[in-house]
């Protein structure tokens, strides 16, 4: 049968699935909406930096050009780093740009034959089932429509754009009362420089939103109008943001990324001894946990004037840290606080009235405004479930308002054939692990993986969320891996049958922190 491969989104993750299938002989076709790589990176506000140091984000088999000294590059430099790796591995041949998939549907198979399947696709292969998926794919500019037929989808679509997440108002207490213009996040990073400096000069902005976006937009806008025009930032939930990559001089990478900060903790699928290290280590693993938390709180508290403005995060930093919600500051953040061009507003909720905004506290205040931007996030699942036609896929794909959306391998659906997803999950490194799970996923297309049952994987997906709401708590759903990376990439690593264990030596082995290069060269192995 054939094998044909499409990849939907040219995005890090779409990149990576395009050079791995092509390594292994395939042909892929990459769809992507807009008229160049990048994904993300080619719609963020002016200001926006890398969040990682760049020897953690980069590709295991491109490094950083000795062009870019910044430890943390700005957005631009990033774009052209990801545009650079597309040229040097071939990969822009094989992109339909301005093309967006509106849906696919999966075609060949009824659905009470794939209920009696035993594995997954009914083989466990990835090209097994007579099934093909039919693809709906929009051009952009002419807005006419073409269908395609393809083995195998690779979904490459990220969380963190495309559709928005809009609070909901009570009646005559929405946007619709408002004089004034309200846009989200999404609407501020898709503008061109000229025209978002245009929209906030000289304007009483109101940010918000708790998370990294509305940090830098309320930054920005303080940089823009000073002063005269303070932004307001409303948060409902405050979290714990690093100045510098570093805590006390000690860099977090060996406070959290190593193997032993790992053994400490308990893990999806532990084989016996690792269950009864973290046990019999349990009084060590609650006083390490808490030591790490008390000293990054302290270092936070002391570097940050929290207490000042009321922004001490009433949850721990390792919450924070597990969920993948630690975000870097931008310059001189306080700072603007301080000289009040930036003003630091807490509120569990809001609402809109002729001039502005409600906010609702122990007494409701009125905030004057003439712009309000939204920093409230992404519908990551919706919009993962919108991709299926199909009513019973979209049902599987999304899980339940209690479960994770439910992944093998945080891959593979185990209900849902001849399909992938690749950046789905979060981590710190989401270069790397991308680039681990598209090896992956290249190993399994090329017939050199073979899956477990479906009630395996569905078993072992249990496990996973299990452990996300124990260290992930609220956020669980957020699919974090952070406290079990290096654990998670074990797993990757035997399956694809390569040594797991990637450092020379004991010492290095379990304390010094793991990053993108220890996994170069998997597929070769």
């Amino acid at each position: 049968m054939e094998k044909r491969v499409a990849i939907v989104g040219a995005g890090t993750s779409g990149l990576l699935a395009c050079k791995y299938t092509l390594q292994k002989g395939f042909n892929p076709t990459v769809f992507e909406a807009k008229e160049s790589v990048g994904g993300l990176w080619t719609h963020t506000i002016e200001s926006t930096k890398l969040q990682n140091a760049k020897e953690t984000y980069q590709f295991s088999d491109f490094p950083w050009p000795s062009s870019v000294q910044e430890v943390f590059p700005t957005h631009t430099q990033v774009l052209r780093y990801l545009e650079s790796y597309a040229q040097h591995f071939g990969i822009i041949p094989y992109i339909k740009f301005n093309s967006k998939v509106i849906n696919i549907d999966y075609v060949g198979e009824s659905y009470e034959e794939m209920e009696s399947w035993d594995q997954w696709g009914g083989t466990g292969k990835p090209f097994g089932s007579r099934g093909k998926w039919h693809i709906l794919v929009q051009d952009t500019k002419s807005c006419s429509t073409e269908a395609y037929q393809f083995e195998f989808v690779v979904l490459c679509i990220g969380r963190f754009s495309g559709l928005p997440n809009i609070p909901e108002f009570p009646p005559d207490q929405g946007p619709e009362v408002f004089n004034g213009k309200v846009i989200h996040s999404m609407d501020y990073s898709d503008m061109d420089k000229v025209s978002a400096a245009e929209l906030i000069r000289r304007k009483r902005i109101a940010v918000v939103g708790s998370l990294k976006s509305a940090i830098d937009i309320a930054a920005e806008c303080a940089n823009a109008n000073g002063v005269e025009y303070p932004c307001t930032l409303i948060q409902r939930t405050a979290h714990w943001f690093l100045p510098s990559g570093s805590l006390w001089g000690v860099s977090l990478g060996f406070l959290c990324f190593n193997r032993f900060s790992e053994l400490l903790v308990h893990k999806p699928g532990e084989t016996f001894p690792y269950k009864f290290l973290a046990t019999m280590l349990s009084p060590l693993v609650h006083f390490q946990r808490w030591a790490v938390s008390k000293f990054a709180e302290s270092y936070l508290r002391w570097k940050s004037p929290l207490k000042k403005y009321g922004v001490i995060p009433k949850h721990s930093f390792l919450q924070d840290f597990s969920s993948c919600r630690i975000g870097m500051l931008p310059e001189k953040f306080y700072d603007k606080v301080d000289e009040g061009s930036l003003v630091l507003k807490k509120s569990q909720s809001f609402s809109f009235y002729k001039e502005g905004l409600i906010i609702n506290g122990e007494e409701p205040q009125q905030l004057k405004a003439d712009l309000v931007i939204l920093a409230t996030g992404y519908k990551g699942d919706q919009k993962l479930k919108n991709m299926f036609e199909s009513q019973i896929f979209r049902k599987y794909i999304v899980g339940s308002a209690t479960s994770i959306v439910p992944l093998y391998r945080q891959i593979i659906h185990p209900r849902i054939p001849q399909v992938a997803v690749i950046g789905y999950a979060e981590s710190y490194f989401n270069l790397g692990t991308s680039e681990i799970r598209c090896q992956w996923l290249a190993h399994f297309l090329d017939g050199n993986l073979e899956l477990p049952r479906i009630r395996d994987m569905e078993k072992e997906i249990i496990m996973w969320e299990n452990n996300m709401k124990q260290y992930d708590g609220r956020y669980f759903r957020n699919s974090g891996i952070a406290s079990s990376n290096i654990w998670y990439n074990d797993q990757l690593c035997k399956d694809m049958g390569c040594k797991h264990k990637r450092k020379k030596g004991i010492f290095a082995e379990y304390f010094q922190p793991y990053g993108p290069l220890d996994y170069a060269g998997l597929l070769s192995k």
